[in-house]
């Protein structure tokens, strides 16, 4: 599988989260919830949204699929000037990302995050950082649509800087 490295500025995002666990999954009812509500933002930076987890620094150390993370489903804003009822703020840092392309169903995904976490990870010179990982749903995004694509962002840092 392809990747790029790219390195990015903070962005400010705006949306709704949720604990859960990948035994636990709440994305359908999180993303329902943030989809009826994404007309009330008004400063929108383009259209792509934002699914983002916030692991705990032991998340991947200690992996189990019962492990609680926090996921966001956003959109880029210009500002918080405005914040709608129900709606929260976050600043995604900035940082080194590696960037993989999934190509495919949305419930598809578990085999894209497996090469990545199983193979690409520790036969890389990379090693992941404690930033939240995102996937960007841009235009090409189309759910469980087979034809469906959405950019897998995994912060990294140089093994050799550790």
């Amino acid at each position: 599988m392809e990747y790029r490295i790219e390195t990015i500025g903070p962005k400010k995002l705006m949306g709704k989260r949720m604990r859960m666990s990948l035994v636990n999954n709440k994305t359908r009812e999180l993303w329902q919830g943030f989809m009826t509500s994404r007309k009330l933002i008004t400063n929108s930076i383009g259209t792509d949204l934002y699914s983002m987890q916030i692991y705990d620094p032991m998340y991947f150390v200690r992996f189990s699929p019962v492990n609680e993370f926090e996921k966001w489903a956003t959109t880029e804003v210009t500002d918080f000037e405005t914040v709608p009822l129900g709606m929260e703020t976050i600043v995604l840092p900035g940082g080194m990302y590696a960037v993989f392309l999934h190509k495919g169903p949305a419930s598809e995904g578990g085999r894209t995050f497996q090469y990545i976490y199983g193979t690409w990870i520790p036969h890389s010179e990379y090693a992941l950082d404690n930033r939240p990982h995102f996937e960007i749903l841009g235009d090409k995004y189309k759910n469980d649509d087979p034809g469906s694509e959405e950019e897998v962002w995994i912060p990294g840092r140089l093994k050799s800087d550790t």
